[in-house]
């Protein structure tokens, strides 16, 4: 039986992920969390198999730092990273920080349970250059100005005031950054381009 820990923050998709794995014969979930920087205490507490890792969870935690964590702690718990933005490839990251295996949240039901019992018998399944679609967006200097201003924790109205635009505007550039990348949060994400040098943080 393979015991595996969900790292997840989306609890529809947690949820439907546990009934798909514990409608199997050999295979069952003995865990799940919202927070990837958890992880490695409850592998500590559950002992897992494998862990089904999202790369960002709540709190913007990165999965990929806790699945290096959890590599360097437990050499026999297997990891498989998730992540639901084909636009972008952590997969390079995923192999640094010791991921066995990495999908898409997008894949088929039958996928994810090869790729997860493959993973257990030792393969690393990672996907193709052809199934991956590097991040090529481009900003303006307001959205840059914007990326910059949200690691730094301004808030929305402090950056119209600076910008000399208003609220609605900001709003309209966060949606434009958004659809560019694939992210769904702008926090998400303005770490992700400081951290990969797509911006880079102001110096003051």
């Amino acid at each position: 039986m393979i015991k595996i820990l969900i790292v997840e923050d989306q609890t529809i998709l947690r949820d439907s992920l546990e009934h798909l794995i514990n409608g199997q014969d050999d295979m069952k979930v003995i865990g799940g969390t919202d927070d990837a920087a958890l992880a490695p205490g409850l592998c500590r507490k559950l002992q897992p198999d494998l862990v089904l890792m999202d790369v960002v969870t709540k709190n913007n935690s990165s999965g990929i730092r806790s699945t290096a964590e959890i590599r360097r702690e437990f050499s026999k718990i297997k990891v498989v990273i998730m992540t639901g933005l084909p636009e972008i490839t952590f997969a390079e990251e995923a192999r640094k920080a010791g991921a066995h295996s990495y999908l898409y949240k997008n894949t088929e039901k039958d996928h994810l349970l090869y790729v997860i019992r493959s993973t257990m018998k030792g393969a690393g399944i990672y996907p193709g250059p052809a199934d991956v679609t590097p991040f090529t967006g481009t900003f303006s200097e307001k959205e840059i100005a914007i990326i910059r201003m949200v690691c730094q924790g301004i808030e929305r109205d402090e950056m119209a005031k600076k910008l000399e635009i208003s609220e609605s505007r900001i709003k309209q550039y966060i949606t434009s950054i958004l659809d560019k990348t694939g992210f769904d949060s702008i926090s998400k994400f303005a770490i992700y381009a400081v951290s990969h040098g797509l911006v880079a943080p102001e110096i003051h």
